[in-house]
């Protein structure tokens, strides 16, 4: 079993999960808002939902196939929300994903863990493309994608079904070679 790292920014903690997190995630993430344009949150977000979710976490990192940090204030410790990279190894990229809970929507955290996550995956998992989607009808979550140097390549209509809905979806990325490291 391999150790996940911990990621530091000036203001942000980017750690594992623990079980001991998962009351407090599942008040965060279960906000229909948070659910609303995210393909892969349910709602509602049953009770033991987060410890199912938590307790997968340590074999796909020790399996390769992701890795997810829970995004905490630096100086509390606090629970703002969470990041990760869906791993493909024998394409040598990854797709980020990430969500903010509702009370820190709009300070800027999801940049800085965005940052911190690509630079993670660029330099210690030696990635070659770092890819991110999200629900047209999100435009934010575009921004932050662009903020942090993904490039726009397409827009995807219908890709996704969430809710009984087919929703539109703007892909982005970059490569290494875009980043200067």
């Amino acid at each position: 079993m391999k150790e996940q790292p911990t990621l530091t920014t000036e203001r942000l903690i980017l750690r594992p999960y623990s079980l001991a997190d998962a009351k407090e995630l599942q008040t965060l993430i279960g906000d229909r808002r948070i659910s609303d344009t995210m393909h892969s949150i349910p709602h509602p977000y049953s009770v033991g939902m987060a410890e199912e979710w938590i307790s997968m976490r340590q074999k796909s990192f020790d399996e390769g196939k992701s890795v997810q940090f829970l995004i905490t204030d630096k100086p509390n410790g606090f629970l703002i929300g969470g990041i990760g990279l869906t791993i493909s190894k024998e394409d040598e990229n990854a797709e980020l994903g990430y969500w903010i809970g509702k009370p820190y929507w709009h300070k800027g955290y999801c940049s800085e863990a965005g940052a911190a996550v690509m630079k993670y995956g660029f330099e210690v998992l030696a990635l070659n493309r770092i890819c991110a989607r999200h629900m047209t009808r999100n435009p934010r979550s575009g921004k932050v994608m662009q903020k942090i140097g993904l490039q726009h390549e397409g827009h995807l209509r219908q890709a996704w079904k969430k809710w009984d809905k087919f929703e539109d979806v703007e892909m982005y990325a970059i490569l290494r070679c875009d980043v200067i490291l």
